[in-house]
């Protein structure tokens, strides 16, 4: 297959473990790495960050903290007791005198957040100081790209390009390769990357139909709705997006840079198989299809966004069921166009636990379009934004999401800072 180690690399690159949100994560990520460069503990910390980084901190619990939220807490957290050797799991290790430490740093007022104003919606500075020692550390454009590392004006680390994130080019994603490489890749070069995926992520979406989290929402859907494949979808995505933005500890395989996408582009596909007795080298396959998908969607809206991505992700994972159930090419456009001619207007603002809803009210809109386009139903071209061909539509959808919204990202994080 002419793109196989490409796409493959890309899988690679995208579906990571996570514990916690993303943007906390990175933040607490960020200042265990610019720890190791100081002898001691830093006595002040100032972080500086884009709008979205506040809007994506701003709500959220943070994982191993006892319930802490916020920017502060994430960039303590991760300078006394993260470890930046695990990457996106990096507050795995904190324990009680850490968390002691980090709650007596921040009633003392030693951190301070300030606004950075960056034409990168994912763009932060930390400065980490301790006496006359100041160690600063810049991180632009995906989670863990550290552009920059200084101390006392002495760079470090540099990067010459900051728009070099991506070591897989993904220029070569569309819904037809995407398929292809679905349809032919030796199941036994993606089993183990999947294996991973099924278990993380549906372990957690047991944790939350099962435990205390939030407003209890995969429980509720359970038996507020009548029983059926599509409830139970939509219940698990639910409850796994719950307790991951309530701080629960349990990681999960993220895509695109967002847990909340990695949960809603897998767990309503493995639902749905294990619902319907389909053979699992089907369910890995499907599930390719719906990461690759949701990655060549968020390819054009960029990281963050006023634009939902539990839309995207749950477009994906239900053209991925249309994909699993033998639907033709046609009928996968079909799912793809008749979701983005619904709910293209999903606006995010900030990772909380209400994106559990978003989710849920995602899959049930891409299921509909899923059954519609079975139906050998959808709707025409330049219907509202739709174009002639799906590609176009995703393509269209990625320019309203990354650039048409932007004024929108602006006046929601104007909003959420003036409560």
């Amino acid at each position: 297959m002419e793109h196989e180690a490409l796409f493959l690399s890309i899988l690679a690159e995208e579906l990571i473990p996570a514990m916690g949100c993303t943007e906390p994560i990175a933040l607490a990520y960020a200042a265990s790495r610019a720890r190791e460069h100081m002898t001691c503990d830093p006595e002040r910390i100032v972080a500086r960050c884009s709008g979205n980084m506040i809007k994506n901190v701003r709500c959220v619990a943070i994982p191993n903290s006892d319930g802490m939220i916020g920017i502060e807490a994430a960039v303590a957290l991760g300078a006394f007791g993260g470890n930046a050797e695990l990457g996106m799991e990096v507050l795995e290790a904190v324990g009680p005198a850490d968390r002691r430490r980090v709650r007596e740093f921040i009633e003392s007022g030693a951190c301070k957040v300030e606004y950075l104003d960056s034409d990168a919606p994912l763009h932060f500075i930390l400065e980490l100081i301790a006496g006359s020692d100041t160690v600063s550390i810049e991180v632009r454009d995906a989670h863990m790209n550290v552009v920059s590392i200084l101390k006392n004006g002495e760079v470090l680390y540099s990067r010459s390009v900051q728009n070099e994130v991506k070591s897989a080019d993904r220029s070569a994603l569309n819904i037809e390769s995407i398929k292809n490489f679905s349809d032919t890749v030796e199941i036994a070069k993606i089993k183990k990357l999947f294996d991973r995926q099924i278990r993380y992520n549906m372990d957690i979406a047991y944790e939350g139909i099962s435990g205390n989290y939030g407003l209890g929402i995969g429980r509720m859907i359970r038996s507020a709705y009548a029983d059926g494949v599509v409830t139970r979808m939509k219940a698990y995505a639910a409850a796994a997006s719950e307790a991951r933005m309530s701080g629960c500890d349990m990681p999960v395989i993220i895509n695109s840079g967002s847990g909340n996408q990695g949960i809603a582009s897998s767990v309503p596909v493995i639902v749905y198989a294990r619902e319907n007795n389909i053979p699992q080298e089907q369910l890995y396959r499907a599930l390719a299809f719906s990461a690759l998908l949701t990655i060549h969607q968020k390819d054009h809206i960029g990281k963050l966004s006023a634009f939902c991505g539990a839309v995207s992700a749950s477009c994906a994972a239900c053209a991925a069921v249309t994909y699993m159930v033998g639907g033709t090419i046609k009928q996968i456009k079909a799912t793809i166009d008749n979701t983005l001619a619904n709910i293209p207007g999903i606006i995010c603002d900030g990772a909380k636990i209400s994106c559990a809803a978003k989710i849920a009210s995602s899959i049930d809109a891409a299921m509909m379009a899923h059954f519609l386009a079975m139906q050998n139903k959808g709707y025409d071209a330049f219907t509202g934004i739709l174009k002639e061909e799906a590609e176009e539509t995703i393509s269209c959808v990625g320019y309203i999401g990354k650039i048409g919204m932007r004024e929108t990202d602006r006046e929601i994080v104007k909003l959420m800072l003036n409560d």
